[in-house]
């Protein structure tokens, strides 16, 4: 490919300032799967260039190659019109790229100041501290993050340590930033000022930035263009003052297909108005016993964390049937051992919790008996057992009932009944699998959890408890499991879901609290909630 000229790639110098990155009929395979199909990309010199697709399409290769971390087999990369051989990341450093990844690659035990020394790879064997802090205080007071440079990142959250991350690269003076979902683990005003901060970083001309993100309203407020994958192949290039969610949604998931469920619910499924149907709910109100109006309440729950401090404080909140009540909080607060006391994997030390009235423990017989089902985070390490077969895992809540056994005849287990009924779920539920007798292992993450939504969502549900159900999935299977999730409450089941995604906690929520440091500290109607201020008490204000 010929070699553009300066002019077309914005006059700007060689070596300098915001680089021009294109890429040309790129193409990288993994034994006979083709992960990136020819793409062809422009990302203009001083703007932030967005990149989306469903999981698979292609994004994290395509990056990966620019940065150096995996070469492809056809096709070009160019920096200012010049083809470059990105052999490995040194090279790709050399050449102004640096690149922050969705997960930490942090040195723990060390602090603030030498994580950033330690990014730039040339540490001398003798540091003149008094020198070098005086140069780090000085690139703070260029950047909106205030960090103490004497901290270690285990004592910092994980807002911090995202910061820290991208501080690194800034530090190091890139031409090319490229950032994985860097937004995560933030609170939505930590969001804005790094993405802000990003975006003016961006338009000053020192540095040209390439975001993989799966948040629309992220690429409609800091990206400048936007490029959609769809299966490996670059299927739509936009400027973002030219386009709209739907559209990329359309372009991501192919023409004719439904968009996410962050841009359409159906008007009997709002999660802001009266449940639907009503009947049901009201139904499901008048069976609590004991008077409560509640189908799950939780009341002064204490438990330990990992690490043998207390990670829930006198945690209390409370379900009705035919509601969602969404929990949100910044990773870390307390939520995974609610989620664990609640289920039964984790002890609790005080407190009570109750379903439909009764004392709840968690047990089998009281899960088979009060309909509690759970959608736990990580299904495949956390709901089944990897060796089996789906219709094994399919099996695990109701092996020994009828008719998948036989009581009659001392409990004798009906294999035939259980591979029946799992062909009937797989392709109710559309499990792309091999079939009912392969290892769950060996399905995608997507396919997995649409196996345990097939075994938790069977039947009645008095209560289903839900977290991070969709995280790491494409939008096909995001839109999916949220629909299930709202028919279950639509049906009068009390469904309490813990998400660190915003985003989907005010599109399915009734109502949610906020989770900070093993405590609800926050209430509100999700019809009238607001995003910073939950974002406020997500990062512990008030």
């Amino acid at each position: 490919m010929a070699a553009l000229s300066p002019d077309a790639i914005g006059g700007l110098p060689a070596g300098t300032g915001a680089l021009a990155l294109d890429t040309y009929q790129l193409t990288k395979r993994f034994g006979s799967f083709t992960a990136m199909d020819s793409v062809t990309m422009r990302v203009e010199p001083g703007t932030v260039h967005a990149l989306l697709g469903e999981n698979g399409a292609g994004k994290s290769t395509l990056v990966k190659c620019v940065a150096g971390f995996q070469r492809a087999e056809e096709g070009s990369v160019l920096i200012d019109g010049r083809e470059q051989d990105i052999a490995n990341p040194i090279v790709a450093r050399a050449l102004g790229i640096g690149m922050v990844y969705q997960h930490f690659t942090l040195a723990p035990g060390m602090t603030v100041a030498e994580n950033l020394l330690l990014a730039g790879g040339k540490t001398p064997a003798l540091i003149d501290w008094k020198a070098k802090r005086v140069e780090l205080e000085a690139f703070l007071a260029t950047t909106p993050f205030s960090l103490d440079l004497d901290v270690r990142p285990a004592e910092l959250a994980a807002g911090e340590k995202q910061k820290l991350e991208l501080l690194k690269q800034l530090y190091l003076k890139p031409r090319l930033l490229i950032l994985d979902e860097p937004t995560s683990v933030l609170t939505p005003q930590e969001a804005d000022e790094v993405l802000g901060h990003v975006r003016d970083f961006a338009r000053s001309g020192q540095c040209t930035v390439l975001i993989i993100t799966h948040k629309f309203r992220e690429v409609m407020a800091y990206a400048d263009a936007v490029t959609v994958l769809r299966r490996g192949k670059a299927v739509h290039h936009t400027r973002v003052a030219d386009t709209d969610p739907q559209r990329l949604a359309a372009a991501m998931m192919g023409e004719g297909a439904a968009p996410p469920p962050e841009l359409v619910l159906a008007e009997d499924s709002m999660p802001n108005g009266p449940p639907a149907p009503m009947n049901n709910a009201q139904e499901a109100i008048k069976k609590v016993a004991n008077g409560s109006s509640y189908a799950l309440q939780v009341d002064n729950l204490k438990a330990q964390g990992d690490r043998g401090t207390l990670a829930l404080h006198d945690m209390s909140l409370a379900v009705k049937p035919g509601e969602v009540l969404g929990v949100a909080g910044v990773s870390g607060n307390g939520q995974r051992e609610l989620v664990e006391a609640l289920v039964g994997q984790r002890a609790r030390l005080s407190g009570q919790v109750r379903v439909m009235g009764e004392s709840y423990n968690a047990t089998r017989e009281e899960n088979r008996r009060l309909k509690v089902r759970s959608l736990p985070e990580e299904p495949l390490r956390n709901a089944c057992v990897g060796d089996l077969s789906v219709a094994e895992n399919m099996a695990l809540r109701d092996f020994d009932q009828p008719p998948l056994a036989n009581p009659r005849l001392g409990g004798l287990l009906n294999f035939p009944a259980w591979r029946s009924r799992a062909r009937e779920w797989i392709a109710e539920y559309g499990v792309k699998t091999q079939g009912e007798g392969a290892p769950i292992k060996s399905l995608s993450g997507g396919n997995v959890q649409r196996a345990v939504l097939a075994r938790e969502l069977a039947g009645d549900i008095n209560v289903l408890i839900a977290a991070n159900p969709v995280f790491g999935l494409d939008f096909a299977a995001v839109a999916e499991i949220h629909s299930r999730i709202l028919k279950v409450r639509d049906q009068g089941g009390a469904v309490l879901l813990i998400s660190e995604d915003l985003d989907e906690l005010l599109e399915l929520s009734d109502r949610i609290v906020v989770m900070s440091e093993g405590r609800v500290v926050h209430e509100t109607l999700a019809a009238t909630a607001d995003r910073h201020e939950l974002g406020a008490f997500m990062g512990g204000g008030h």
